[in-house]
């Protein structure tokens, strides 16, 4: 873990974008690394100023890394032309989060439609089990804020594609790509870089890891076909656990989409030996 650790130790990192997710890397990474700031909206500059470092500054620094907070789109940002010529440096809080936890156990969530959803329903799942469960990413709370980790401490993360797309080191060992559809183009620029940034969070993966995706999505059938994969890959299908979903009442739960996002559910719990019936007990 020391050696990983090291990885964002004693290093010059500069942190573009102070919304949550940059500032929570910030009081993160100060510690042990000199830290310097931007922003390209001024009014988010107040916070910690003796951090900021100024856009003609920028060029001179050599940084060992820059980490992109996920609002930042770095094809149109003010640092785009300096951007473009680091792009082998950029890192994101989810990198940072790894090579401090990557002995944790990581169950990650992305997809077009239905991350929130699974993610929370996961989380319920594994708190109902009496675990030490954080509920991270995308879906509220920045993943480096969280205190008191332990080696039990299970993460459920929820990673847009914007997060997924700059990373570099980040893995999960489950990682469930929920669906597939044309979404976010104008930020990626086409519909095959977005699909690309999804991909990114299963072929990180190692042979003791699990992939979770529907194998008949058209918009995954070409990666999966392109990519040599290491992971163990599971197919989701709402059809493979039909017993499960027939026995839930909650109208909620009906809907094509939250059928789906069950299935995920269930395939993960299955892997996880985390079983749903509380789920399923509670909305009957």
């Amino acid at each position: 873990m020391k050696k990983k650790q090291k990885i964002f130790s004693k290093k010059k990192i500069l942190i573009y974008g102070l919304g949550k997710t940059g500032n929570s890397s910030h009081l993160f990474l100060k510690k042990n690394n000199k830290t310097f700031l931007f922003d390209d909206i001024k009014k988010n500059l107040n916070v910690s100023k003796k951090f900021f470092i100024n856009k003609k500054k920028i060029y001179k620094y050599n940084f060992d890394y820059i980490l992109v907070s996920p609002g930042i789109n770095i094809r149109k940002c003010s640092l785009k032309k300096f951007i473009s010529k680091n792009l082998n440096k950029i890192i994101t809080d989810l990198d940072i989060f790894y090579s401090h936890y990557f002995k944790n156990k990581i169950i990650s969530i992305t997809g077009t439609n239905g991350k929130s959803t699974t993610a929370r329903i996961l989380y319920e799942v594994l708190k109902d089990q009496k675990k030490d469960v954080r509920l991270v990413g995308n879906i509220g709370n920045p993943i480096l804020n969280e205190k008191r980790v332990t080696p039990k401490t299970i993460f459920v993360i929820e990673a847009s594609s914007y997060q997924l797309e700059y990373s570099k080191i980040f893995k999960a060992n489950y990682a469930a790509i929920l669906n597939i559809s044309p979404d976010h183009i104008e930020r990626h620029g086409n519909l095959n870089n977005y699909v690309k940034s999804k991909f990114k969070l299963i072929k990180n993966q190692n042979k003791s890891d699990f992939s979770f995706l529907d194998f008949k999505n058209k918009y995954l059938k070409k990666f999966l076909k392109q990519n040599k994969l290491k992971s163990k890959m599971i197919n989701v299908h709402e059809k493979l656990f039909s017993e499960n979903i027939e026995k839930i009442k909650n109208p909620y739960f009906l809907t094509n989409g939250n059928k789906q996002n069950f299935s995920f559910v269930c395939a993960i719990s299955k892997k996880t030996r985390y079983p749903t019936f509380t789920i399923i007990k509670n909305n009957q």
